[in-house]
């Protein structure tokens, strides 16, 4: 059974938020809150960590996973950006955002998407994701957690707690967040495409919704 870990959500504590980080390194899959839904996360590199989520998610490897950064210094770390691709990156900084980005070689191609070698990255503005961000020093590897036949991705620990308890290694109970994930936009495609309408609005970046939604 998973550990149910409360944790404050604007002023964590410094003792549990190392306990989720020791499970990350650990090679463990954990459930946390972020600003738009819950999702789904593991250490960057860790390639059956990222096999469970994607069990879990009912997905295969060409369904992109996301590297949650602390800012855009690390996004750049891990995702090659020309300087219209940068604009908008950091015109959404710690927004409801996730951008698919052609992958540099710091990331592992075992959690890449196999065609296209992209990778998704977003910057959270979570009080505790950044916390545990800080405490990790590095990505964490993430995916909506949403499940197969869900109609949207969950958003209260105790739910997570009675539906995912014996399949993952800890919760984070920060109380609940919003029911709306974060909109995806492909930075690989000429013009940018919309690839899921979510919380955050593309207009505000200058980007029109001509992609196919889901």
């Amino acid at each position: 059974m998973g550990q149910l870990l409360k944790i404050h959500p604007t002023h964590p504590q410094k003792r549990l938020v190392g306990r989720v980080a020791d499970a990350v390194r650990n090679g463990g899959v954990i459930a946390y809150p972020t600003d738009t839904t819950y999702a789904l996360g593991c250490q960057s590199g860790d390639g059956e960590a990222a096999r469970r989520i994607r069990q879990l998610r009912g997905v295969d490897d060409r369904h992109h996973l996301t590297l949650v950064c602390r800012d855009l210094a690390e996004v750049g770390r891990f995702a090659r950006m020309d300087n219209a691709q940068f604009r908008i990156v950091k015109q959404s900084a710690a927004g409801a955002f996730t951008f698919l980005l052609r992958a540099t070689p710091e990331v592992p191609r075992r959690v890449l998407h196999p065609k296209r070698s992209t990778i998704g990255v977003r910057i959270p503005q979570h009080p505790v994701v950044l916390a545990l961000l800080a405490m990790l020093d590095e990505p964490i590897l993430s995916s909506t957690l949403l499940l197969p036949g869900d109609s949207e991705p969950m958003h209260d620990a105790e739910v997570v707690a009675s539906r995912l308890g014996k399949s993952i290694d800890v919760i984070v109970d920060a109380g609940p967040c919003k029911a709306i994930p974060s909109t995806v936009i492909d930075l690989e495609t000429s013009p940018p495409t919309v690839v899921r309408r979510g919380l955050g609005d593309p207009a505000v970046l200058g980007i029109e919704e001509i992609g196919e939604l889901g």
